[in-house]
């Protein structure tokens, strides 16, 4: 009888088969006010720096504007207004997270860009009952970090600017 050196018996194959991994989520951190905050890094199509607002006459107050991404005008909407936040003070260097809903690409203004987090699936928690109604309503929880909070935001409530 010739049997194959590469072939294991069948338990041994199975015992080495590495579990499955656990499910995480990939964010984009940034900060509003203080605040740090996540994005689904599925959702952020690019990271820019502060380019040139023009504005929208009659928009909502949360619409900054417009800026020109490459050829295409891009709604711009600052995230300190639509989170009921205080104004970023005068001359505060800000940045834009694009992010895309449907065919539309929008602007988000947001105070800094920080570093991509992966995290585990099971640790987000339910927005906690003290989180202001509007981060509330704009969020799909919290992590609990070694240095603090992080808020995840919900990237499609952050864009439907007609439900305000």
């Amino acid at each position: 009888m010739n049997a194959s050196p590469n072939l294991a018996p069948r338990s041994a194959r199975q015992s080495s088969s590495a579990a499955p991994a656990a499910a995480t989520q990939t964010f984009v951190t940034l900060a509003l006010a203080g605040q740090r905050c996540g994005v689904p890094v599925s959702a952020v199509r690019d990271i820019l720096a502060q380019k040139t607002i023009t504005r929208i006459p009659l928009a909502p107050p949360e619409i900054a504007g417009s800026i020109n991404l490459r050829g295409r005008i891009v709604t711009s909407i600052d995230l300190r207004r639509r989170l009921n936040l205080p104004p970023a003070p005068a001359g505060q260097p800000q940045m834009f997270l694009v992010a895309e809903l449907g065919t539309e690409l929008y602007a988000l203004l947001v105070d800094d860009v920080a570093e991509v987090l992966t995290l585990p699936a099971d640790r987000l928690e339910p927005p906690p009952p003290t989180l202001p109604p509007a981060w509330a309503a704009m969020s799909n929880g919290i992590y609990r970090l070694d240095d603090g909070l992080l808020a995840v935001l919900d990237v499609p409530r952050l864009l439907a600017i007609s439900e305000v």
